[in-house]
């Protein structure tokens, strides 16, 4: 008898079912200790000595498997194949090491969760490798020094900071970085020309102006409209001919199979989802044993898993689709004891189609099975073709390219998404013969501008770290996540847009801190941890090296006064913290006073604004960000508008923007009426009338016809709205909520309620099953977020939790929750159950769901 450790309780379920009875397997839910957060437990003065701590959460885990050994003689650690999988083993071998006085301890791995690979890899056990244990106390004793000296410098220096962290300070620096790029981009004009061209034939082609007086055109030759015009003239005043016609063929070979940032980013593309979402849902099926190992730098497949694909191709598109010998893939591994497969299905005959599945998890194992068939498939073939269309002086030519699929090869099956930048050209051309005439149709000069460059998406981030070297398979997501998760980036449609706090911090780092947001120089720290885990460094040597330079910057800060930090900081984002006023005053003279000049400051109860240096006499200030005319705006904060019933109506600037108040705060009356100014309503435009009627709102319409209930019409967070009883109907126009009647407003209503508006029963995100004690549960949308639903209990899903990727064991310990904060009264959420009869049905027990201590 043996007694087998893993993560996750599902993964212990699958390898249970292939081991049989002579196994116990059991979960210790990812680590079982971890650094306590107090100073400390890293102590560079007694040779990086690490202190340990159990979490409390795992003190039963521990248990547990102690229980199991007291019978049992073996202890087969069986976690990840990979660095976080080696240290949790190396945890639980050191938190058991008096229960293991006389027991048989060893490690095994398998890349995929299968009855194969894993009866294969108890044949082969081994020793916990101490290299690849080093390597994650490096790394761990690196973040822990980082974090915990860094982040209270930040604190101190920079109200408002939350902290900082080794790796994910870099990736801030990049979205940084890349938004002031874009600030500072200026557009440039240039004009291109496209024509109409028709054959003998009757068939019509475009091509585009290339050559103009004999000479090449570069990208910004035609650089105004009158340069256009003139190349248009130029075309109008000659005849033209085909002048060559040449096809080549050309072919595509396919993509390799999925390695971890791979998946992260064509998930992104063609789902949206987000790395920690697609991380999620590819545990899941790993652990399911639906696919390999998910956290991988390799891209080469093993001969069975190869031999497996070619099969499936044979059989599912035939032998024209099958290369003549099977295609290869290799990268340069870190080292050997990290070289894994690519991501890829462990059965390759196991279509989607025949897999019942979660959406989330459907898609993503659709996509690597697609992707892992075609990395094995015939290359696609085409025809380019390219058209040179000349006068006959040779003055002018137009270019026209297109090509044609002849064979689509593994397009049949899979085609990558792209990045704004990729794009590939797809024209058909008709058939056009060299030496024939090309008559002219419209010819349409084009104004273009210069972009600047995009805005990172998860994916496109996740490719750039991969390309510095920052990061590895295992912390992408967790590095994504935690600079959202501190307020230091927000997401919009997809795009990662750093805010003022993401900017104060990164602009801070690399003014004081600047080696250790290098991107040189995190990247060769990561090639050192992975000498480490090769054996080919000691990793104390490169703890000291690291701790002897970086306690060096620290001290360098010690005596650094706050006004000092501020005015280097308001110097370095200056671009942006003034950006230019439309009638070209100077951005940095108070509106307000007209000769104070603005300054970067802190507040008492922390965080920066802007304010005026005339300070207390001038009290002008706004937040960091101002976009263009935004002073003015904060200008008419406190502006009197008249008066009514002995109280002053003012106009004030809040955080949300503008908005009008009446009175000031009491003790009676803590807060005032107020009422935001809708949107295209200017502040400057804003007058006593205009004011009340505001703050009338919401405005009684009547009785409804139909029950008696109130109607009413007002403005809310999503614009001018109707209500009536739980529906809530969107106006069109700001001004007629103050003049909508009672016919017109019925009618909206009804239109609304018969489309499913708010007030109707919501549609599901996503449906979970059924609850032990009955009903099923469900992930709802909501006015504050996404949220799970069982019966009457609504539990709110955490942030770093995807609303596609939440399962059953998710949503279980949520609604215990919930429900004991309801006084325990579970049983009358039960959507099936009568109130008046009391459950005897025990409480779910709240599972957990493994998580690796990452980056």
């Amino acid at each position: 008898m043996a007694v087998v450790v893993v993560e996750s309780p599902a993964k212990a379920k699958t390898i249970n079912k292939y081991l049989g009875s002579d196994y116990t397997v059991l979960a210790s839910f990812g680590h079982v200790r971890d650094l306590p957060p107090k100073d400390g437990s890293v102590d560079p003065e007694q040779d990086f000595s690490m202190k340990w701590e159990v979490a409390s959460d795992s003190k039963k885990h521990i248990k547990a498997i102690t229980d199991a050994l007291k019978d049992d003689d073996t202890l087969i650690l069986a976690t990840d194949p990979d660095r976080e999988g080696e240290a949790i083993s190396w945890h639980l071998q050191e938190a058991l090491e008096k229960k293991l006085k006389g027991k048989n301890v060893s490690r095994v791995t398998f890349n995929a969760i299968t009855k194969t690979a894993i009866l294969e890899a108890m044949k082969h056990p081994r020793e916990v490798d101490a290299p690849l244990v080093e390597a994650y106390l490096a790394r761990r004793a690196l973040d822990y020094l980082v974090g915990f000296n860094l982040s209270p410098v930040l604190w101190r220096k920079l109200p408002g900071a939350k902290s900082a962290g080794r790796v994910q300070s870099v990736c801030l620096r990049l979205i940084v970085e890349r938004e002031m790029e874009i600030e500072a981009f200026n557009a440039r004009e240039y004009w291109s020309v496209k024509v109409v061209l028709t054959t003998p034939r009757g068939q019509e082609f475009e091509a585009r102006l290339s050559v103009l007086g004999g000479k090449k055109l570069e990208k910004y030759d035609l650089a105004n409209e009158t340069a256009a015009e003139m190349a248009v003239q130029a075309i109008s005043s000659r005849d033209l001919s085909i002048s060559s016609v040449e096809a080549k063929p050309a072919s595509r070979n396919p993509y390799p199979p999925f390695m971890t940032s791979t998946l992260q980013q064509e998930a992104s593309r063609k789902f949206g989802f987000g790395a920690r979402a697609t991380m999620s849902a590819a545990q899941r099926l790993y652990e399911a044993g639906h696919i390999t190992y998910m956290r991988t730098d390799g891209i080469d497949m093993a001969p069975e898993a190869v031999m497996s694909a070619r099969d499936a191709i044979k059989d599912k598109f035939g032998e024209q689709y099958l290369p003549k010998s099977p295609r290869m893939y290799k990268n340069k591994a870190k080292n050997a004891q990290e070289a894994h497969e690519c991501i890829r299905p462990t059965d390759m005959s196991k279509s989607p189609d025949r897999l019942k599945l979660p959406d989330d998890q459907w898609k993503l194992y659709d996509l690597i099975w697609k992707r892992t068939i075609a990395s094995q498939m015939e290359a696609a073939r085409f025809e380019r073709t390219t058209v040179l269309v000349g006068s006959a002086d040779e003055q002018v030519e137009l270019r026209a390219t297109g090509s044609v699929v002849t064979f689509d090869g593994f397009l049949k099956v899979y085609d990558q998404g792209r990045d704004d930048d990729e794009g590939e050209d797809s024209n058909r051309l008709p058939q056009i013969m060299e030496g024939e005439e090309a008559k002219k149709g419209q010819i349409t000069p084009e104004q273009h501008f210069t972009q600047p460059p995009p805005r990172y998406t998860e994916a496109t981030l996740v490719k750039r770290m991969e390309e510095l070297g920052i990061g590895r398979p295992s912390t992408y997501a967790s590095i994504v996540t935690t600079i959202q998760d501190r307020g230091y980036v927000r997401k919009d449609k997809n795009r990662l847009i750093p805010e003022d706090t993401g900017r104060l911090v990164t602009a801070f780092l690399s003014n004081y801190f600047k080696r250790y947001v290098e991107y040189d120089f995190t990247a060769d720290l990561e090639d050192q941890l992975d000498d480490i885990s090769a054996g080919d460094r000691d990793y104390k040597e490169v703890l000291k090296r690291f701790w002897r330079d970086f306690s060096a910057a620290l001290e360098e800060t010690s005596e650094l006064r706050i006004t000092e930090v501020l005015d280097k900081i308001d110097e370095v984002l200056a671009p942006h913290l003034y950006p230019p006023r439309p009638d070209g005053s100077d951005p940095r003279i108070c509106p307000l006073c007209g000769n104070g000049k603005l300054h970067l400051k802190t507040a008492r109860s922390g965080g920066a604004f802007i304010g005026c240096g005339n300070y207390p006499e001038c009290r002008f200030t706004r937040p960091l960000s101002a976009p263009d005319g935004d002073d003015e705006v904060q200008a008419l904060d406190g502006k009197v508008l008249g008066y009514d019933e002995g109280q002053a109506i003012t106009l004030r600037v809040g955080r949300f923007g503008p908005y009008v108040q009446k009175g000031e705060p009491t003790e009676d009356q803590p807060k005032p009426p107020r009422a935001s100014l809708p949107k295209g309503w200017k502040p400057e435009e804003i007058d006593l009338e205009k004011a009340l009627m505001l703050l009338s709102l919401p405005r009684e319409i009547g009785p409804h016809p139909d029950d008696g209930e109130l109607v009413e019409a007002g403005i809310g967070r999503y614009g001018p709205y109707v209500k009536h009883g739980r529906i809530y109907a969107n106006l069109p126009e700001v001004d007629e909520v103050f003049t909508i009647g009672m016919n017109r407003a019925v009618e909206v209503i009804a239109q609304k309620a018969a489309k499913g508006g708010r007030g109707a029963a919501a549609k599901p995100i996503k449906e979970l099953g059924e609850h032990p004690d009955g009903g099923p549960i469900q992930v709802m949308p909501g006015r504050y977020g996404p949220y799970v639903k069982w019966g009457k209990i609504n539990a709110t899903l955490p942030k770093e939790l995807e609303p596609e990727a939440v399962t059953l064991e998710d949503a279980l310990p949520l609604i215990e929750a919930k429900a004991s904060k309801k006084g325990g009264t579970k049983k009358k959420a039960a959507a099936k159950k009568p109130a008046a009869k009391k459950s005897t049905a025990k409480k779910p027990a709240a599972k957990k769901t493994a998580k690796k201590t990452e980056e």
